[in-house]
């Protein structure tokens, strides 16, 4: 019975991973651009040590692999506001200074003139190098990218100007993992990505929601739950059985 108990207990830490998982999915169902990674599995693992010759037991096996589903589209009117198209990502700046991608795309500018996301991460051009916008215009961004500015002062004829074009690339072809910054880069490795077969581009004045579904996600939970309780209820019946055994040894 003392098997029993001790493969209970080991698939009870082995599942707070996927419980982690699925709280942390539902605690970003309304955030913007917010896309799964983690997957999870329980496998039988032979566990090791003294005594453990003959033990097997669940071992939690996880893949952070971003999953570039698209969320709901939703129209806000916002000029600054882009939704990213299929597996189109935004190129921005990390917290460590270097190139990551982010499918986040309420923008904005900072006190000092740079377009940046909301999260503060500016946004890079076709240079590689932050975009910076000059105060007062009026911005707009057209499907491929192009940032335009105008002056509201100017006559209603003049031309907006070209400031910059956003760095968009298609990570169709490119696995993607999460940063410690929340930000996405190749699996590879920190970088630029080599664009699929698919052209970038972005749906103006409107915000990606998330891509979780909080059914699905409630399911997951009521499940790990359900799962949860039974394995401690394993491990109680392995106990009683265990006292109505010594019981009876007593007795005779």
């Amino acid at each position: 019975m003392d098997r029993l108990a001790f493969n209970a207990a080991a698939a009870i830490n082995e599942q707070r991973i996927s419980r982690q998982v699925t709280t942390n999915e539902l605690a970003n169902v309304n955030t913007t651009g917010f896309k799964r990674s983690y997957e999870t599995a329980l496998q039988t693992m032979k566990a090791t040590g003294t005594g453990m010759e003959t033990r097997y037991q669940p071992k939690a096996t996880s893949s952070d692999l971003i999953q570039l589903t698209p969320g709901i589209t939703m129209v806000t009117g916002n000029p600054l506001d882009v939704a990213l198209n299929n597996a189109t990502v935004l190129g921005v700046q990390g917290t460590n200074g270097q190139q990551a991608f982010t499918r986040r795309g309420d923008l904005n500018v900072s006190t000092s003139g740079v377009l940046q996301t909301a999260g503060g991460h500016p946004v890079l051009g076709q240079n590689g190098r932050p975009i910076t916008v000059p105060p007062g215009f009026n911005l707009s961004i057209n499907a491929d990218g192009s940032l335009y500015a105008s002056d509201p002062q100017a006559a209603a004829a003049t031309p907006a100007t070209l400031v910059d074009r956003l760095q968009l690339r298609d990570a169709s072809k490119t696995q993607l993992v999460r940063r410690s910054d929340g930000l996405f880069q190749p699996e590879a490795g920190s970088g630029d990505i080599t664009n699929g077969v698919d052209i970038p581009s972005l749906t103006p004045m409107a915000l990606e929601g998330s891509n979780v579904s909080p059914i699905g996600a409630m399911v997951r939970l009521m499940d790990q739950t359900r799962s949860f309780e039974q394995q401690v209820k394993t491990i109680e019946e392995s106990k009683n059985t265990d006292e109505s055994g010594a019981s009876m040894m007593k007795l005779t």
